[in-house]
């Protein structure tokens, strides 16, 4: 009998081109420290603190008790497609057709289809830095390449029209906005965006928007990039502004012409989104459940009116006050050249959980800190008062 070498099978290549989150190490060690009884407060994780609002939840039982668990269409939902379209037109004037909403697990699934339809291989999608990890990432998985802009405070770290002029390039097929952002809170104004809208267009390529933190505004009223540009695709989450993280649904709003493309996608990748949990975001649209979510957005606002004050006490720069999200992006090259030291640090002698700027990006990325006021005020203060005995 031949005997053949025992060799080792390798994995894909495209895996070189995907970073991992360096704050997962983080949330892993703070799981540590707290199952061995020390106090952690968590401001690393960008997950609300506040449980999914009742009536949702009472959707999502009635759902299963009435065994609404049969796959649903891949495009998702008609009831919750319709419900969708219909809070466009109710909340933003906006006209968009239910054939061009997508529900998707997560907005992940959202950002997976919206990138398998539109990127190709060698193809650059220009993004700001900093920005959420998974828009580089998704871009890598499709063969293509983040274009990443450094942006500051003169733009309210969100990219311009002026960077379109820049530094788009032969190979540059789309540009991704994030509004409100992560990790920076900061939006884009319908000004800039018409101005964005009309740079890419004149160079033929797609405009994608992550609004997944609409509705979490403060100061300023709520926008979709929908009531600007028609043709935009738009990811949007039930997570974040509807607490139903843990359900995993999303959507994305397709221009019209795309929709089979995109169906066809849904149809391969994953089928059909959750059906109980899009049972139970059908509530999410109705006035009791409203009214709880108002009443949280209120919550957050006056958290950020604590936090960024007294970071900025600390000596941290946040030079510009975030408007959405809930989130703030501080400066720290007073303190360290290492943030993510900085924060292992942080977490080990006062248990407190921050998540470093290497996530985000490069520019200043290892200077910067990104803190997530999902805890209460009591806690927040806390949180000062301890950041604030570290730095002593």
């Amino acid at each position: 009998m031949t005997q053949h070498p025992v060799s080792t099978p390798t994995w894909a290549q495209r895996l070189d081109n995907i970073q991992p989150f360096h704050v997962m190490r983080l949330l892993a060690d703070a799981q540590a420290l707290a199952a061995q009884g020390r106090d952690i407060i968590h401001l690393e994780v960008g997950e609300p603190d506040f449980p999914t609002p009742e009536p949702i939840i009472a959707a999502g039982q009635a759902a299963l008790a009435a065994g609404h668990t049969r796959y649903t269409p891949a495009a998702g939902l008609p009831a919750l497609r319709q419900a969708i379209s219909d809070d466009y037109a109710q909340r933003f004037q906006v006209q968009v057709a239910p054939e061009r909403i997508f529900v998707t697990p997560g907005a992940s699934g959202a950002l997976l289809l919206a990138s398998a339809l539109t990127v190709n291989p060698g193809m650059q999608v220009m993004m700001a830095d900093p920005t959420y990890p998974c828009n580089r990432n998704f871009m890598a998985l499709m063969g293509g390449q983040a274009q990443l802009i450094p942006v500051d405070a003169s733009t309210d770290f969100q990219l311009s029209a002026q960077h379109i002029e820049q530094h788009w390039q032969a190979n540059t097929g789309m540009l991704m906005l994030a509004s409100p952002a992560n990790p920076t809170g900061t939006l884009v104004t319908p000004q800039h965006l018409a101005q964005i809208s009309q740079a890419v267009r004149a160079r033929g390529g797609h405009l994608l928007v992550d609004e997944i933190y609409q509705g979490l505004t403060y100061d300023v009223p709520d926008h979709t990039a929908l009531a600007t540009d028609a043709d935009a695709l738009v990811i949007n989450s039930f997570s974040k502004y509807f607490g139903m993280t843990g359900w995993r649904l999303g959507w994305l709003v397709v221009p019209e012409g795309a929709q089979a493309a995109v169906e066809k996608l849904a149809q391969n990748i994953f089928l059909a989104p959750s059906t109980p949990a899009q049972y139970a975001a059908l509530a999410a649209f109705t006035p009791e459940a409203q009214a709880i979510l108002q009443q949280r957005r209120q919550i957050l606002a006056e958290r950020r009116d604590y936090l960024v004050p007294a970071l900025r006490a600390l000596g941290m720069q946040v030079p510009v006050m975030p408007q959405g999200a809930f989130y703030v992006y501080a400066g720290i090259d007073h303190l360290t050249e290492d943030a993510m030291a900085w924060c292992q640090n942080l977490l080990n002698t006062q248990g407190v959980a921050v998540t470093p700027g290497l996530d985000f990006g490069v520019q200043g990325a290892r200077q910067s800190i990104r803190l997530a006021y999902t805890c209460d005020l009591p806690r927040l203060e806390e949180a000062v008062q301890r950041i604030r005995d570290f730095i002593a």
